[in-house]
C-alpha cells in the first residue's frame, strides 16, 4: 500500500484538524494577540528601559534558550511520535488520532512558551523590534513541527509496521 492510499482510507484532515486548530490558537492567535498589546503600548507610552548595561546580551540568551527549546520540541516530536500509538488493530484510525493530539499539546505549549520571551525582552528593555523576532521564530517552528499530510501519512505507515509487529500502546487511556 502506497503513502498516498491513506487518503482515501483514512480521515487524514479529520486527525489531522484537531491538534492544527489548538496549535494555531496557542502559536500563532494569542502571542500575536498580545504581541499587538505590545505594539499598542510601544505607540501610546514610553517603556524604560531597566537593564541597559545587559540588554544586549539579554536578547543573546534569550535567542540561544529559543534556539534551545526549538530543538527540545523537534526531538520531542521525533521521539514521541515513534512510539506506538494503537491500543488495538479495531481502533487504528481513532487511535492514532487522540494519541496525534495528546502528544502534540504539549509541543505546541513548548514552541509557544519560546513567544513568552518577546514579551520579558520588551517589558525590561522596551525594544519592540527585537522582542517580535521571537514571536516570528515560535511560528517559524510552530510551521515545521505542525502536521502535515505526509508526516501523517507516514506516521500511519509506521504505526501499521508497529501493529503487524505487534507493538501496541500500553500506557493509560487515550488522554494520558
Amino acid at each position: 500500500m502506497s503513502l498516498r492510499d491513506y487518503d482515501t482510507e483514512y480521515n487524514l484532515t479529520g486527525m489531522i484538524s484537531r491538534p492544527l486548530y489548538f496549535g494555531l490558537a496557542v502559536n500563532i492567535m494569542v502571542p500575536v494577540g498580545l504581541l499587538f498589546v505590545c505594539y499598542w503600548i510601544n505607540q501610546r507610552y514610553f517603556i524604560e528601559n531597566r537593564v541597559p548595561e545587559w540588554s544586549n546580551i539579554l536578547f543573546y540568551f534569550f535567542v540561544a534558550l529559543s534556539l534551545v527549546q526549538a530543538g527540545a520540541a523537534l526531538w520531542w516530536r521525533q521521539k514521541r511520535f515513534a512510539e506506538p500509538m494503537v491500543r488495538r488493530p479495531e481502533t487504528f484510525e481513532a487511535d492514532i488520532a487522540a494519541r496525534v493530539m495528546v502528544l502534540s499539546k504539549p509541543i505546541f505549549l513548548l514552541i509557544a512558551s519560546i513567544s513568552l520571551w518577546t514579551y520579558v525582552h520588551y517589558f525590561l528593555t522596551g525594544r519592540f523590534h527585537e522582542a517580535a523576532v521571537f514571536v516570528v521564530f515560535s511560528f517559524i517552528v510552530f510551521q515545521v513541527v505542525r502536521p502535515r499530510y505526509g508526516s501523517l501519512q507516514r506516521l500511519i505507515a509506521q504505526q501499521k509496521k508497529m501493529v503487524d509487529k505487534g507493538q501496541f500502546y500500553q500506557g493509560p487511556g487515550l488522554l494520558g
